[in-house]
């Protein structure tokens, strides 16, 4: 059954191990933040340093892994229908739009929603790692200036993963403009048996 995160919200679930999680993008340039977690251990999450080391590449894709602070595989990407995705960002939070947007009031954002979801699995702000954003459009210069892109993602465009472990998952239909081209939509998400 496929299920909607509405725009600048999030969700929280668990996946048992051989299950396969697709995320979709219903409609064009959205972007989806996610972090997983060792269903029995919360300590062991994901990492992004150590997914850049072992996959040898800053552009994780189809046949890349999605590794833990234990050096342990907690996802393989079955596909990937769009072929751009960002391990280098953090989640957007209330002080990324003070600080970057320059946004005086409150504003929704990823990791709010990753921490206030993961909250049932006793899951606390401080343990919310870097996310691995899906679809995100993150360019660099030849001095190493970061960008943020529109996405590239089309309506339809989705990933599916493979559960290596029992896992938590944190999942977001992300909040920030830039990352988005200045719109908010929702994030579609399957769990497969």
């Amino acid at each position: 059954m496929i299920q909607k995160i509405d725009k600048q919200s999030g969700a929280a679930f668990k996946l048992k191990k051989g299950q396969q999680l697709k995320v979709i993008s219903p409609e064009a340039e959205q972007v989806s933040d996610m972090v997983l977690f060792n269903a029995h251990d919360i300590r062991e999450k994901l990492s992004s340093g150590k997914t850049l080391d072992f996959e040898e590449s800053i552009l994780i894709t189809k046949g890349n892994f999605l590794w833990s602070n234990r050096s342990q595989k907690l996802m393989e990407i079955l596909e990937d229908t769009n072929g751009r995705n960002d391990f280098l960002l953090a989640p957007c939070s209330p002080e990324t739009f003070e600080i970057m947007y320059d946004y005086k009031s409150y504003h929704p954002s990823c990791f709010e929603n990753l921490y206030s979801n993961l909250e049932e699995f006793g899951i606390r702000p401080d343990d919310v790692p870097t996310a691995f954003n899906i679809f995100m459009n993150v360019q660099f210069d030849s001095k190493g200036k970061l960008s943020v892109d529109p996405p590239l993602n089309k309506a339809g465009d989705f990933l599916l993963f493979e559960a290596k472990m029992d896992l938590i998952v944190g999942l977001t239909a992300c909040s920030a403009e830039d990352s988005n081209n200045g719109s908010f939509k929702p994030i579609y998400f399957e769990i497969i048996d």
